[in-house]
Parts: C-alpha cells; structure tokens; sequence
C-alpha cells in the first residue's frame, strides 16, 4: 500500500524507531539484570508485539482484559495488577497470570485464596514520594489511592506475599530524581525487602530520552537488586514507544476569528485525548519555529476548546494538505473513542523492508455496534 492511497486520519508506526528505543531497553537490561514488562495501559497495539516481545520480558496490565491480551498476544510473564479488583475479575485472570498485584490489604486479604497455588503474589505499596510532571498523574499526590501508605501496612504481610510495587514515576527524564527515589525506598523499606522475590519499580522512567544516562540507571538498579537479593522489574510504556508513530491528519478547512485556525479531521477528544487532558500541545512535523505565518491546529469536534496547538509554518497552509501530528503512540490508541461520530483512525506500521502493514480499520459499522447490538422488541 501506498501513502498516497491511505485515507487519514491514520496511525503510522514506524519499525526502525521502534527498535531505536528496544535496543536502549536491551541496553539496560544486559547492564542492569533487571526486568522489563510493557505497560499495556499506555500501548496495546499487539500487532506490533512480534518487534516488542523479543525485546522485553512480559506484559503488566491495568485491567482484566489487558491481562488476557498480554497472555495471549505477547508471552513472557504476564502481570495482574488492578486499583480494584472484583472477584469475577481475580477468577478470569488467576489462571493465566504469572504474577497479581493487589492495590490494598483488603483485596489481597479478600482474593488471595483464589490466586494461591497459581500466580505470585504481591501488594502495592505508596512511599509518599513521587515524580510527576503534573498531580493528576502523581501515584503520591495528597489523599491518594495507589497502594498502601507506609503508616498503615501491617507488618506481618511481608511475610506472606512474593513480592511488592512501588509505581511512582510518571515521565521522569531525571535519573538522578529517579536514584534518590530508589534510595528512599530503600531507607524506609530496608528490613522488609529482603523477605521478597521480586520488586517492581512500575513505569514512567524515561530511560529512552535523549541523553538519558541508561549506564548510571542500570548500575543504581543492579545495586538495589544485588543489596536485597530481589528480582527486580520495571514497567515502561512510554519509553518503548515513544516518538514511534505519527497521527496523519489532513486539513479540510481554514476559518479565522482574530487568527487563523486550519481545521483537520481528527479531533483530541476521539483521538488523541491526553492533549486534551493534560493541555499539553502536541508537535507538527511539518511546522517550523521560525516560519511567519501562525495557526491554530483546530479538530473537527464540536468541542469548543478542541485543538492540537499553535504553531507556525513557512508557507500559508492549504486545504487538502496533510500534516502528522508526532510521538502520538501512548495513550492514544487504547484511549480511542467514538465522540462526535468520527472516522476512527487506521492504524499502519511501517517496516524496516518499507513495507506498510495495514494493523486495524475501523467502519460505520463498528460505532454503530459499540453503542448496541441488540434491538428491544
């Protein structure tokens, strides 16, 4: 299939900076000794998962129906891990998990008896610090529900569980934010860890930025695990896929009101709805710091506030031009929806051989059917 043929708006991944970030991850893994097992909640496209799973050990997951695409799409080990589990969900799943993570004591103390015998078993645990860009996205922001707090933790469950979570890092590019949060752990921690298995340090390290140390990362983690005798994991979602894909959109129309606004057809809401939530704008590939004529890039929805961001460009945009909206593989395609009823993008993956592979296209029929399938009679 050619570009030229592909109606936007679509979802391009590109292979070759797919494996850019997969060799970093091999990097770290042959320096460090550590796991690593992707964050479906940030990316589940498993039509990739053939570049991915050779690289990375397993899957981790958010929700009982990540737990079964991971089992059965990625292999490795398979991670349960859920903020509230109900016991149809701990049934569905234990057999099929490697390892389920509860959030609390209650949950563990509830489930456990169906989960003994078939997966390991661990609790997650909030230290009350934290990384984070913004609170929304801070697991130890004030009056959190992520994990057990330090004062409350019954002391006599480390004696019954294989491992622990500490997930508390959301795009931390600092490793050494990122070694001083390790060290805390390690202080407020220190005569319990060496009870367990496995520690998981969950996601958001960025260990795939720019310039990031991956050397003076990897020597702290294998540290930690060497201290504490422990398996020691980490989750990334964002830093497997990051700057991998774009979103290809095409402008259908140019209004001015005080600026000029170059509407295309996708939408943040429907599509890329993290902009949105986090008012973070997202990057033109085609735009230019320099360039003298300034838009608005403006979506489709009829979401007053719905736009992608304001930027410049060397030439007056035109309509039927299309632009690609960069490092749109996180949070994008497991956040999908259907709001406004518009054309869901495809979804395409560019290999290394140049070849373009169709991975999912989505038709009137499947909005139609995702609202309901059955007719009152």
């Amino acid at each position: 299939m050619q570009k030229d043929q592909m109606k936007t708006p679509y979802f391009m991944i590109n292979e070759d900076k797919l494996i850019e970030n997969l060799e970093k991850a091999k990097q770290l893994k042959e320096m460090s000794g550590i796991k690593l097992v992707l964050a479906l909640k940030c990316f589940s496209t498993w039509g990739v998962f053939d570049i991915i799973s050779p690289y990375l050990d397993g899957t981790t997951s958010s929700g009982p129906f990540e737990v079964k695409l991971g089992y059965e799409t990625f292999g490795g080990e398979t991670h349960a891990y859920s903020v509230g589990y109900s016991e149809d969900d701990v049934r569905e799943v234990a057999n099929i998990c490697d390892k389920m993570i509860f959030n609390s004591q209650s949950q563990l103390a509830a489930y456990r008896h169906i989960v003994e015998e078939k997966a390991s078993i661990g609790l997650r645990l909030n230290p009350g610090v934290g990384y984070a860009g913004q609170d929304l996205a801070n697991p130890a922001r004030q009056f959190s529900r992520l994990g057990v707090q330090e004062n409350q933790i019954d002391q006599s469950v480390f004696d019954t569980i294989d491992g622990v979570m500490f997930h508390i890092n959301c795009e931390n590019k600092d490793v050494d934010a990122f070694i001083h949060l390790l060290e805390s752990i390690s202080e407020r921690y220190s005569e319990h860890l060496n009870k367990l298995d496995w520690v998981s340090l969950g996601g958001g390290v960025f260990f795939t930025w720019p310039e990031y140390d991956i050397q003076k990362l990897a020597l702290a983690l294998k540290a930690f695990s060497e201290k504490y005798r422990v398996q020691l994991y980490l989750e990334p979602g964002e830093a497997i896929i990051t700057q991998t894909t774009d979103l290809v959109v095409t402008v259908v129309d140019i209004v001015e009101n005080g600026m000029k606004t170059a509407i295309v057809d996708s939408a943040t809401e429907a599509h890329r709805l993290d902009t949105l939530i986090y008012n973070e704008p997202a990057t033109i590939f085609e735009a230019s710091d320099s360039g003298e004529y300034r838009y608005i890039i403006g979506s489709c929805s009829c979401l007053a506030g719905d736009q992608f961001c304001v930027t410049n460009f060397d030439k007056p945009l035109e309509i039927g031009q299309q632009l690609r909206i960069q490092d749109s593989a996180g949070y994008t395609m497991v956040k999908l929806n259907w709001f406004n009823g518009l054309r869901m993008p495809s979804v395409y993956c560019e290999r290394s051989n140049g070849q373009i592979q169709k991975l999912n296209e989505f038709t009137y029929e499947d909005f139609k059917r995702s609202l309901s399938q059955w007719k009152v009679t």
